[in-house]
């Protein structure tokens, strides 16, 4: 009998979880014409959820999931929809909710980095173990992740079912702009040399790209990168290298500034908040490098969007990472601002290991993908529809 399953998505724009939607969503519509779906979204997100097959539907809701109405009036709301199952993408699990529903974890940085006492931190986690207490199944997006979920809380291991994530297609493509594509290579050569012009980028840079967060690891980032670039001054091909952060606005993260500001790299670090999405994989393609030492990632999407558009990648060795990226990339230890230097050297000096990554970073990049990753979802639907 076919079943009725709701999916929180309204979050389908963000950075990370926004791919995370998207993809599950066309794998599942790809795969699935049995069952019947039922898409929550913003009321101004709803045109990034079209050209759906007949069995998916959409309805809006007014609120984003940080709403602390929310707590009270969305899983009311997702009643109304009488699903069989509903999928809570993120670990936001309200505290009311009710039924049948399975929720993906994608990482437990707000629990395991920054305040680790105080009143905050013991709600969240109250909430973070209510809403994994009550789910029918738990998805985590790595190994990694599925042991940090265990340890923390204690929930069953036959619970948890590990599905990995993967990059989104675009990156394979190696393509830009919609006119580019439509008027031919000449037209897309002048559109990527128009995009960075724009950008005035005529200089060899290192890439980073996510949300600015404390174990992302930024400031050690900008630490290593001028170690790197000051025994690199007198290279013909790297005297002038530069950092590019593609993500939040620096602004807000001082410590970051203050980092650019001691090490006295300024004029060689550029901050660029977000960009659209032509244009970053535009910057994942022409990067010389992309350094990741994040000190704790649940999967890691950039690393493998860095290696599907044929750049070496530099990341660390600590959490989830080294399951992800496999042997197709640089590990270094984020810890040690001069082993990152060390990885950063090694990749632009060397050039067989360059060479090598790139073609293996390709190949591993490609071994993930969303059909698979929608199937495995899928019998997780199938396998709660049956018991409910």
């Amino acid at each position: 009998m076919p079943l009725k399953i709701a999916i929180d998505a309204r979050r389908v724009r963000d950075f990370g979880i926004g791919t995370y939607i998207r993809n599950l969503v066309q794998g599942l519509a790809r795969l699935d014409q049995s069952n019947q779906y039922v898409l929550v979204t913003l009321p101004s997100e709803v045109q990034h959820l079209k050209r759906l097959p007949s069995n998916f539907a959409t309805v809006t809701y007014p609120e984003p999931d940080s709403d602390a109405r929310g707590q009270l009036q969305f899983p009311f709301f997702l009643k109304s929809l009488r699903a069989d199952i509903c999928h809570i993408p993120v670990n936001r699990v309200p505290l009311t909710m009710m039924g049948t529903y399975v929720v993906t974890i994608h990482d437990m940085s707000s629990l395991l980095f920054g305040d680790r006492s105080g009143l905050r931190l013991s709600y969240r986690r109250f909430e973070f173990r209510r809403g994994l207490s009550r789910a029918a199944r738990i998805i985590a997006v790595s190994a990694a992740t599925q042991r940090d979920v265990q340890e923390q809380f204690g929930v069953p291991a036959e619970k948890i079912r590990r599905v990995y994530s993967a990059p989104d297609p675009e990156f394979f493509r190696h393509r830009h702009s919609a006119d580019a594509r439509a008027s031919g290579p000449e037209a897309e050569k002048f559109e990527r040399a128009r995009i960075l012009e724009r950008y005035q980028i005529h200089y060899p840079f290192l890439l980073w790209a996510g949300h600015i967060r404390m174990p992302k690891n930024v400031p050690r980032l900008v630490e290593a990168f001028a170690v790197a670039r000051q025994e690199l001054a007198d290279h013909p091909e790297y005297a002038d290298l530069r950092l590019i952060l593609i993500g939040d606005d620096v602004s807000r993260h001082p410590s970051v500034r203050r980092a650019v500001v001691q090490t006295r790299v300024e004029s060689a670090v550029r901050f660029l908040g977000f960009v659209p999405f032509d244009t970053l994989r535009l910057f994942y393609e022409t990067a010389t490098a992309f350094v990741f030492p994040s000190l704790y990632e649940g999967f890691g999407l950039p690393p493998l969007e860095a290696m599907a558009s044929g750049t070496p990648v530099i990341t660390s060795g600590l959490s989830s990472l080294p399951e992800v990226v496999g042997d197709a990339a640089m590990l270094v230890n984020p810890e040690n601002v001069f082993d990152i230097a060390r990885g950063i050297k090694e990749v632009l000096l060397n050039r067989e290991l360059r060479e090598s990554l790139i073609a293996k970073g390709r190949v591993h990049a490609a071994s993930y993908s969303w059909e698979r990753t929608a199937g495995e979802v899928l019998k997780i639907y199938q396998e709660v529809g049956g018991q409910s």
